[in-house]
């Protein structure tokens, strides 16, 4: 008598390993722009928590304050910003705002930084938040009350003609404490990543 021998086939299980998450890499002192941009991808307020930790620097902090802190208030006029003068205004149409909103859609995110020189500044004259953050205290409330607020104006809109268009768009939300319309951030977010802001106190309310 014929006898048969089962052969049995063990399968393999294939477990997948979870890819642990690392905090992106960007470019050494990046555009305030990049680093939220990077921050409003994360899925979690802990990794968004983690990227501000990691590319923290005075400016960011400064315009975060700026934005969330209640007792910090704008010189400036709420809404769109003109351009310069009327002029310049009539000639190219719209408003100041409507036009770095145009180069920040047209631009997007790229490491290269400034946009085309054509509507604004010579490139010579660049600059962007990390360079200039010492000096925003002017455009509060209780900031140099030397400078008349036309001059304070007409700084304000000179400071938006050399910024990148994305940066530019960061300082007309932060004027009007809606940064987090483009962002997703939030106060708490950032008290987390930075406990040691003390919100409040900087300033008389309106």
């Amino acid at each position: 008598m014929a006898t048969t021998t089962k052969t049995t086939t063990t399968k393999k299980r294939t477990t997948k390993t979870k890819t642990e998450w690392s905090i992106p890499k960007l470019q050494p002192n990046p555009f305030m722009h990049e680093i939220l941009e990077t921050v409003s991808k994360q899925r979690t307020n802990a990794r968004k928590v983690e990227v501000l930790q990691a590319y923290k620097n005075p400016a960011l902090t400064t315009i975060l304050i700026m934005n969330f802190d209640d007792s910090v208030h704008s010189v400036l006029p709420p809404g769109d910003v003109p351009y310069a003068d009327t002029e310049e205004q009539t000639s190219v149409g719209g408003n100041l705002t409507d036009l770095i909103d145009s180069k920040a859609k047209n631009q997007g995110v790229k490491s290269s930084g400034y946009y085309g020189t054509e509507d604004f500044v010579e490139e010579r004259n660049r600059t962007s938040i990390r360079k200039e953050y010492q000096n925003f205290y002017i455009y509060c409330q209780g900031g140099n009350g030397r400078i008349s607020k036309l001059r304070k104006e007409t700084m304000y809109i000179n400071l938006l003609r050399g910024l990148h268009p994305l940066e530019a768009q960061i300082m007309i939300l932060v004027k009007d404490k809606i940064l987090q319309s483009k962002y997703k951030i939030t106060q708490e977010i950032v008290s987390q990543a930075y406990p040691e802001i003390r919100w409040g106190g900087r300033g008389g309310r309106r």
